[in-house]
């Protein structure tokens, strides 16, 4: 059998989540210093482009919250009771007046009594109830202020009960004090652990029809006969001290009896013992003009319970948080089906992020980014790189791969081993060639049904030729230091890192580069720990141990061309010394200065191509790189931080290949910087 509902996914022609959105934005948080746990929060706080955020849907909720506190009073009942009050009263006093049966004495205690009614409605209430009213109508509104109470009672305890007995019998009254009689004996029974699954079924059959949701046992009756018994209790609660006198007396003539009251009071007993761990004691503070009624009051009491519950699970700030614990029925119904559609949305980030191999979770049980996500991290980030460079030089992102080196124009057969591209034209051209003065030419002419096609064997095959490409040992020091994280340019270092270390592994594979980080002392990094690696307070900005790192990594490959690329804000201000130690001192010391410039000047001799990237305005800074530079025929490059990476990148493809690149651009390409040497 099928079943239909109300569709609630979203628009079904929406694109899936976007993975890359949510992966570039965790990822610029990783490289600010933020766990991967804590950015993925952050980014399903913030939101993405398309959907709203955790951030945004609290907002709302709290905004709701608002609105019905500024909207509401708790009088609703109590004004419609006094309305009533005064029609009886005003009713009686025309009739009396108008009666003339009724002697002087009589109407005359009459017109004493109602005079002398107390300006307590309740009192008012209580004192008319042996009144011998002459009027009908006035009786008639007297008796509807008793079926009022009732109703609005019952409301507040079973929703929907208020319409239900409009105009109820005394069957009707009967039915209900007999339902909530069985029904306390069957929670007290359920509380001594005594009740089977028999009695809840005969409770049901006999009174289901004052229970619309159906519940299928009786835990699911206890939590929604509780939730609304507690929301009641808070109103009360909420209500002034003088309020509460006034509702308390008169529930007493609720239906014209006091059974009614003492029959809830015993059933709200039962449930707050069995369900002790909802909010039975909360308040709330009312200040709006709209009075509610006691089954409206108590519903908005819900909303409000629910919407705490809902502020709570959109915050995510109790252990083991997750966004499948919101409760998106519970969203729709108090922000509308947009927001469930939104909070689904973020959920179903989570969980992509979770298995989509982006996040693992290390030995230590902390989420880290995956290989995965660094590559998909970086190919973003030299997107954004290639873009940069195209904008300023010309350029397209250079999709040349491996060790094949440029193409040249030409061509040549195909040998075993060969790695270059095929050149396709060739390659079917001589195929057709070496088929079209074949004998089964004339046959096919004749019997065009046996066509075999044009078949490619290998000595057809021509592959393009290319030119030699060298190899490149690539140093990139990255200053470290804590000017370097107070002034903003921890990210743009990382992304750097993390946009050539993508270039190099994707298209220069053959290429060797090696990362490394110095602060007050240097050390090798692999791009994981360089992208995760928090911001380092330590002052001291060691290019002299940078740089024997450096030289080490170019004598290792000593047949590649050496590249040195040195991203740094500051002076060098520590060295270190014959025994290891370090030694800082600022302003940079003299023998500092020495040691440095010593391991420079080694650089120079292994035939490194030496770029410097100067970060800041310090005029003395830009002299002393500026003639760090031209000491070793290198080139000083003072790029904007969001310029960075296009630098750094553009620097690296050109000494990759120093002459030609000098006899094509006369030093570097890219945009704001300018070249020494």
């Amino acid at each position: 059998m099928s079943r239909y509902r109300k569709y609630d996914g979203g628009d079904p022609l929406a694109p899936p989540v976007d993975l890359a959105e949510a992966l570039d934005a965790i990822g610029q948080d990783v490289m600010a210093g933020y766990s991967p746990e804590r950015a993925m929060r952050e980014f399903l706080r913030r939101g993405g482009q398309e959907h709203q955020g955790l951030d945004d849907l609290a907002r709302q909720v709290a905004a709701k919250r608002r609105e019905l506190l500024q909207r509401h009073n708790l009088d609703g009942t109590m004004q419609q009771v006094r309305e009533l009050l005064d029609k009886a009263v005003l009713a009686e006093r025309g009739q009396l007046a108008r009666d003339v049966v009724l002697d002087d004495t009589d109407r005359a205690l009459r017109e004493l009594q109602l005079d002398s009614l107390p300006d307590s409605t309740a009192a008012a209430v209580s004192e008319l109830a042996a009144y011998d009213w002459t009027s009908t109508e006035a009786r008639e509104a007297y008796e509807e202020i008793k079926d009022l109470l009732g109703r609005e009672l019952l409301d507040q305890r079973f929703a929907g009960m208020k319409e239900a007995m409009a105009g109820a019998t005394e069957e009707d009254r009967e039915a209900i004090n007999k339902m909530l009689g069985d029904l306390n004996d069957l929670l007290e029974k359920h509380a001594r652990g005594e009740d089977t699954d028999q009695d809840f079924a005969d409770f049901m059959s006999e009174h289901g029809d004052f229970f619309p949701e159906n519940p299928s046992n009786i835990d699911e009756l206890m939590d929604a006969l509780a939730e609304r018994s507690a929301a009641a209790q808070r109103m009360l609660n909420s209500m002034t001290p003088e309020q509460r006198a006034e509702l308390m007396e008169l529930s007493q003539q609720a239906f014209g009896s006091p059974q009614l009251m003492a029959q809830l009071a015993r059933m709200d007993a039962n449930l707050m013992a069995l369900r002790p761990d909802l909010d039975w004691g909360g308040s709330e503070g009312f200040g709006g003009d709209e009075g509610l009624g006691l089954g409206d009051g108590t519903g908005v009491f819900q909303d409000l319970a629910e919407l705490d519950s809902l502020g709570e699970q959109l915050s995510q700030s109790y252990g083991g948080a997750r966004m499948d614990d919101l409760d998106l029925d519970a969203l729709a119904r108090q922000l509308g089906d947009q927001a469930a559609v939104d909070a689904r949305t973020l959920s179903e980030l989570e969980k992509a992020l979770r298995d989509s191999g982006y996040l693992k979770r290390g030995s230590d049980g902390e989420l880290r980014l995956s290989p995965k996500a660094m590559r998909e991290l970086g190919k973003a980030l030299l997107r954004d790189v290639a873009t940069r460079m195209s904008g300023r030089q010309g350029q397209r992102e250079n999709r040349s791969a491996g060790a094949a080196g440029e193409l040249s124009g030409a061509t040549k057969a195909w040998e075993y081993g060969a790695t270059e591209p095929w050149d396709v034209t060739r390659t079917i051209t001589n195929a057709v060639l070496r088929t079209a003065g074949s004998p089964a030419v004339e046959e096919v002419a004749q019997r065009p049904s046996r066509n075999p096609g044009v078949r490619i064997r290998v000595d057809d095959v021509e592959v393009q030729e290319t030119e030699e490409r060298t190899q490149a040992a690539v140093a990139l020091l990255v200053d470290t230091s804590f000017s370097m994280a107070m002034d903003g340019r921890w990210v743009p270092m990382k992304r750097t890192a993390l946009a050539l270390h993508q270039l190099v592994r994707s298209r220069f594979r053959g290429d060797h580069l090696q990362l490394i980080a110095f602060g007050r002392q240097a050390r090798v990094m692999e791009i994981e720990q360089l992208t995760g690696l928090d911001a380092r307070w330590d002052k001291g900005t060691n290019l002299h141990h940078g740089l024997l790192l450096a030289n080490r990594h170019f004598r290792k490959h000593p047949n590649a061309q050496p590249v040195l690329l040195i991203v740094t804000d500051g002076e060098p201000t520590s060295h270190l010394e014959p025994d290891g130690q370090v030694w800082f001192s600022y302003p940079p010391h003299p023998l500092t200065i020495a040691n440095t410039v010593r391991e420079l000047d080694s650089s120079r001799r292994l035939g490194a191509q030496t770029t410097f990237f100067r970060l800041g305005d310090d005029p003395g800074l830009a002299r002393f790189i500026e003639s760090m530079a031209r000491r070793v025929d290198g080139r000083m490059v003072s790029p904007e931080l969001d310029d960075l990476g296009a630098a750094v990148v553009g620097s690296y493809l050109g000494d990759r290949s120093a002459s030609t690149y000098r006899d094509h651009f006369g030093g570097w390409a890219g945009g704001r910087g300018f070249w020494v040497g």
